[in-house]
């Protein structure tokens, strides 16, 4: 079958090898055909182009999908999943516990209910994560949003001193990050963020970083470094980092590592345990689809989540901001002031976390079930390599300033995950282009001035959404005079 063939050479480390007859939508709707996961994308509910040009709730319980109107072609997975259908079966349930049996909720199981007792239920998520990043399931914990949970980790794991005080990031971090790192360094008063923050260098493309750069700078900063903290996927470039070979690097000097996953956890595979990384954190709303603002995870590896007692029979515990939550279940109402943290990550909670959030994950982490993050990210190589294809074949058009777009994520698809990064040329207004697209049902992500993010998600998109997107993103840079048509190789079929 052609889709095994190319999820095989990917795998490999090798190009896809597509056929001549690949820019067509025929052949895209036969990969579709072939596709082991194509019924997986009746688990969401995909917006139609008259939904997205709702200004006003009905609130009458009408699901986009259902209507006669045309599916959109959904490509912001990087920036927010879509609803999974199973959202408001869960939202209602719990709705419905609140409303018929109030605090008892929390201790109580209903029968017809697809959740757990409300104490149960981060827990219960926090299992089915173990398998989608890769550690065994007393190390991850299901709590707040990522940037707090990022705050929560560095309190614990950066520990600065007059020797080893810097932290090692990338040149130009998500602004939260960068907020997060200085902040983290000012509080502990020791130096100022210039002289603790050290920031890797890119390439000359000024967007990926290569992996004997980073390993460069922690030999350089070694005897100074308290803590590396790296995006596992970078939110610009969409660059997959190697997470295993940097984190044994840095910890072969004595480094805390930590990473920060959120655009990496439901993208691509992970093996946190085995690559020994301390602790990573992440959100939920982007390729797990639980919704915006849904609560974020935390792995921290299981060394860091002992208790043990010393020789007065007080427990001894890593260091950590704690809370009643973090309190061992047993013990958690207890009026004994002394803390028994939980064994593993959920020993570094603080509050109860949201039950509307965590039915809204645990909605989202049934579509999990029904398949593997082997097989999730086999479509996805695939899905990012055809895309590449056609960029390839329909805009290779290079004028005296040099290519008109120019795609500045890794070609090697062992170094990317969904997301491709395409950056057009400064003289090229992104606007026109963007209007047309979102015109034709087509949504994806400018990041300005000049960059355009897409990324299909394989849970729910399909090999003739990327075509539909190609077969758009030619006119739209006819109609918006960027390209003459002749300048264009057309894509075979219509939409």
């Amino acid at each position: 079958m052609e889709l095994l063939t190319q999820i095989d050479l990917l795998r490999r480390g090798e190009s896809a090898n597509f056929p001549k007859d690949a820019n067509s939508l025929a052949f895209a709707r036969k990969l579709d055909s072939q596709d082991a996961l194509k019924d997986l994308r009746n688990e969401f509910i995909i917006p139609t182009e008259e939904s997205l040009a709702k200004t006003k709730l009905g609130l009458d319980g009408n699901i986009p999908s259902e209507t006669s109107s045309k599916e959109c072609v959904y490509l912001v997975s990087h920036g927010q999943g879509l609803q999974p259908r199973a959202v408001r079966h869960y939202l209602n349930a719990q709705l419905e516990t609140w409303a018929s049996i109030a605090v008892r909720g929390h201790y109580t199981d209903v029968v017809n209910s697809p959740i757990k007792q409300w104490q149960d239920m981060a827990e219960e998520c926090s299992v089915k994560f173990a398998d989608i990043v890769g550690c065994l399931p007393d190390e991850v914990i299901i709590m707040n949003g990522l940037s707090i949970n990022l705050h929560l980790m560095m309190v614990s794991f950066y520990k600065p001193t007059r020797q080893r005080h810097k932290i090692i990031v990338e040149w130009s971090p998500f602004p939260s990050d960068q907020h997060i790192v200085e902040s983290q360094v000012m509080w502990h008063s020791l130096y100022e963020p210039s002289q603790s923050i050290v920031r890797i260098p890119p390439n000359d493309d000024g967007c990926t970083f290569s992996t004997e750069t980073i390993l460069s700078v922690i030999d350089q900063h070694a005897g100074e470094t308290a803590l590396l903290l790296l995006p596992g996927v970078h939110f610009y470039s969409g660059q997959l980092f190697d997470i295993p070979t940097i984190s044994a690097h840095a910890r072969k000097h004595g480094i805390t590592v930590g990473w920060d996953l959120a655009h990496a956890v439901g993208n691509v595979e992970l093996r946190l345990h085995d690559w020994d990384v301390d602790f990573a954190c992440w959100c939920n709303y982007k390729y797990i689809n639980s919704g915006p603002g849904s609560l974020g995870g935390a792995f921290v590896h299981q060394r860091h989540g002992s208790v043990d007692f010393d020789a007065g029979g007080d427990h001894v515990y890593r260091a950590r901001l704690s809370g009643w939550y973090g309190n061992e279940k047993s013990t958690r109402y207890s009026t004994n002031r002394r803390f028994k943290p939980t064994l593993g990550a959920a020993g570094y909670q603080v509050s109860n976390p949201s039950m509307m959030d965590l039915a809204t994950l645990s909605a989202a982490l049934t579509v999990f079930d029904k398949t593997s993050m082997r097989c999730l990210r086999s479509k996805s190589l695939v899905l990012a390599a055809y895309t590449e294809y056609l960029l390839d074949q329909s805009l290779n058009e290079t004028t005296a300033d040099g290519p008109l777009i120019t795609l500045i994520t890794p070609r090697d698809s062992l170094q990317r995950g969904a997301q491709l990064s395409l950056r057009f040329q400064d003289s090229i207004t992104l606007n026109g282009v963007m209007e047309a697209l979102e015109h034709e049902g087509i949504i994806c992500d400018r990041h300005r001035p000049d960059l355009m993010r897409i990324s299909a998600a394989p849970l729910y998109s399909r090999f003739e959404d990327v075509w539909r997107f190609m077969s758009a993103l030619i006119d739209s840079l006819a109609l918006s005079r960027l390209l003459v048509s002749s300048d264009l190789v057309h894509l075979n079929g219509s939409t």
